[in-house]
């Protein structure tokens, strides 16, 4: 094969691990990357590679027709907070926010995605050379979710898609039958521990897909910084969707739970 796949890039291992994948499969992989997100990794990846701020649509367009890209990914996250510092719209960003109704996340991607695949690009599910990386249901850990812990998870998981709905975030913290923290801008990190410091060693982490969840971008991701995190401040389950979230380094994110007595469940 000998096929040309564009690869929008944020930050976190998921476009480097894309781009081994595609290159395993014979892609030649033509890369933008947001500055100061995207991994520099990514240089030795890719056929070529185009450097470029938030909101420079016009010039990733450009870059993708000068080279005959007809297909793309949109891979690995953009920190929100960059969105009020990092960002340079061009005229063709500011038109797609112009036209929208509502400017959530979730709202101006599927209008980014949908403005490339009028100019003929079409962007495939993240997941599409790399579906092993979705979770399959069951604990994979030694401990077991307690009964308390499995109606927090309960607790947890209907909060979590109520607040995906609103396009808030996809996680949220629970402990005794309580809501302890909610993702907002500030990111997963940061909600598990704002929510480990209320929980006091007795919190649970879930971690959903939004409901109208478009599995083009977005898909909840989790990884050892994860359980760090979460052994750091004292979380001791984590619950996550089966074949909706993508799971890196799975083998480490087990062993490091394992040592700390920290719970994984996919449901």
């Amino acid at each position: 094969m000998d096929e040309k796949i564009g690869l929008i890039a944020g930050n976190g291992q998921f476009p480097i691990l894309f781009s081994k994948a595609a290159l395993e499969k014979g892609f030649r992989v033509y890369t933008t990357a947001y500055i100061n997100e995207a991994e520099h990794a990514l240089e030795t990846l890719s056929e070529k590679i185009l450097w470029l701020h938030l909101g420079q649509i016009k010039l990733l367009m450009k870059f993708f027709k000068q080279n005959q890209i007809k297909r793309a990914v949109m891979l690995g996250g953009v920190r929100k907070t960059k969105l009020f510092t990092d960002v340079k719209p061009d005229m063709k960003a500011i038109s797609i926010i112009a036209g929208m109704r509502h400017t959530h996340d979730d709202a101006i991607m599927r209008a980014f995605a949908d403005s490339l695949e009028k100019e003929g690009i079409k962007i495939e599910e993240s997941t599409f050379l790399l579906p092993d990386l979705l979770v399959k249901e069951g604990v994979w850990t030694k401990r077991k979710p307690s009964r308390s812990e499995k109606k927090d998870i309960a607790l947890g998981l209907s909060v979590a898609r109520e607040i995906g709905s609103l396009d808030i975030g996809q996680s949220v913290v629970v402990g005794g039958g309580s809501i302890l923290a909610v993702e907002a801008i500030d990111g997963t990190d940061a909600t598990i521990e704002r929510g480990g410091r209320l929980g006091r060693g007795e919190a649970v982490l879930v971690k959903v897909c939004k409901p109208n969840q478009d599995f083009r971008f977005d898909v909840p991701s989790v990884g050892v910084k994860t359980i760090e995190t979460m052994k750091y401040s004292s979380v001791r389950v984590l619950a996550i969707e089966a074949g909706r979230t993508v799971a890196f380094d799975r083998s480490e994110m087990i062993r490091l739970a394992d040592e700390n007595d920290i719970t994984i469940t996919c449901v």
